[in-house]
């Protein structure tokens, strides 16, 4: 998706009263970014992993091709991605995506999958894949990446669902 289209959105969000906020520690259950156990990376910033899902970056150091991997609609996780990396909400995070597949922007649509399970799977068996899921459900298939130097529970982790 274009960086500029990106920018215009939180632009028009911040006017309308829905910037992202400060992702500082988030409460609740932290969220962990995960990848292919082949993938170089151990660590990514904060704003190379906005990079990464808002499609500006489409292939890892290794040369893979980045496959994203998101929950499916109405799932806590994938709200609070959305809010933390992408600074919109569902409603907005479709048309903004329509429009760019419209104007021929983007091609590939993220993978979309109903459970953690699923998640794990996928990541597991693409080489290029990188998702989420709670840190809880994270096991040694998977690579979990540090985020600015911190793991998911550490002081500072800028990746969490609130819970009620």
């Amino acid at each position: 998706m274009h960086p500029l289209r990106w920018a215009l959105g939180a632009l028009v969000m911040s006017l309308l009263g829905a910037a992202p906020q400060a992702a500082h520690a988030q409460q609740g259950e932290p969220l962990a970014i995960v990848v292919n156990r082949s993938n170089p990376l151990s660590e990514i910033s904060f704003s190379d992993l906005r990079r990464v899902f808002r499609g500006q970056r489409s292939r890892w150091s290794n040369g893979r091709r980045v496959t994203l991997v998101m929950r499916d609609h109405g799932a806590p996780e994938r709200s609070a991605i959305l809010q933390s990396l992408y600074g919109v909400a569902e409603e907005d995070y479709r048309r903004t995506y329509l429009q760019a597949v419209f104007s021929g922007e983007a091609t590939d649509a993220p993978k979309t999958l109903t459970s953690s399970y699923g998640v794990l799977r996928f990541v597991y068996n693409v080489p290029g894949a990188i998702g989420y899921l709670r840190a809880r459900d994270v096991d040694t298939t998977v690579k979990m990446l540090r985020v600015d130097g911190r793991l998911p529970g550490e002081p500072g982790y800028r990746l969490g669902v609130r819970t009620q």
